[in-house]
């Protein structure tokens, strides 16, 4: 898709620059006939001296759109992404892929079943139960109508909505996961950016210490399976 968009927007720049470019002869040829008309009687011209008149008027609408496009053109692209975001080309995202499979895998061992929400979410999900480190760090605007919103720094409030909005209608106990893209306007650090994906496994309705130890050993056996160990 990305391919298509610059291509569709390259083929309109080449059709409006020819319009912008005949502008100018459109207005000589006006000007042209309507002096021809008021000139009335009179001598005729020489072709000589006619000649000269339109390759000066010429000279002078093409310096006049020059200088015209110069003051109208758009300032220079900044090709990076913005501060704290990165760009995956394909060898990245086959790296990117692979390490999301391997995390799919593993949670869909141990019965865990993949959901998402929205990126974007009402501001309140956050600003009414996170610290004020939470707060701080939100990308946070108003958009067109109105609403405050955000982009979501962490997972938990998405799911905690999503489980109320059920009613007590999910069977439990719950056994979901995710691996969803957080924003956190923070100071950045090694391997740390604004933009981020990170892993969840969440159990709800289970009350004793079992739930923490199946979380653990699912950890475990992801590092095994990409080959991490303790040596």
């Amino acid at each position: 898709s990305v391919g298509v968009g610059v291509s569709s927007h390259r083929h309109a720049l080449a059709l409006f620059a020819p319009q912008t470019l005949s502008s100018p002869a459109k207005s000589y040829h006006s000007t042209s006939l309507a002096a021809e008309a008021t000139a009335g009687g009179g001598g005729r011209v020489s072709a000589a001296k006619m000649d000269a008149d339109i390759l000066k008027k010429t000279s002078s609408d093409t310096k006049n759109v020059s200088n015209s496009a110069k003051q109208s053109s758009s300032p220079r692209l900044d090709t990076n992404p913005p501060k704290g975001t990165r760009d995956f080309y394909p060898q990245d995202m086959r790296l990117r892929t692979w390490l999301f499979d391997q995390w799919r895998t593993v949670a869909r061992t141990y019965g865990f079943a993949e959901y998402d929400a929205p990126v974007l979410e009402s501001e309140s999900l956050y600003t009414r139960k996170a610290g004020e480190e939470v707060t701080q760090q939100l990308y946070n605007f108003v958009d067109k109508g109105g609403r405050n919103v955000a982009l979501r720094p962490e997972m938990t409030p998405s799911l905690a909505r999503m489980v109320m909005s059920k009613k007590g209608g999910l069977p439990m106990p719950l056994k979901w996961y995710s691996i969803p893209q957080c924003w956190r306007y923070e100071r950045m650090t090694r391997g740390r950016r604004r933009e981020h994906y990170q892993w969840n496994m969440d159990i709800w309705g289970i009350a004793g210490v079992e739930a923490e130890a199946e979380l653990l050993s699912a950890m475990v056996t992801f590092f095994d399976s990409v080959g991490l160990t303790s040596d």
